[in-house]
């Protein structure tokens, strides 16, 4: 019989996707405002 999950697995994977999900969004966010700026101040 298989255990169940403990609480502590579960949060890190809730924390892991959370994280990944938070820094890619932050990640093309970034890229979106520097390539604005740059069309913006034409380099």
């Amino acid at each position: 019989m298989e255990k169940p999950p403990s609480n502590f697995n579960l949060w890190l994977k809730r924390i892991g996707i959370g994280g990944f999900i938070f820094f890619l969004v932050k990640g093309i966010i970034w890229l979106v405002v520097l390539f604005g700026l740059g069309n913006y101040f034409g380099c």
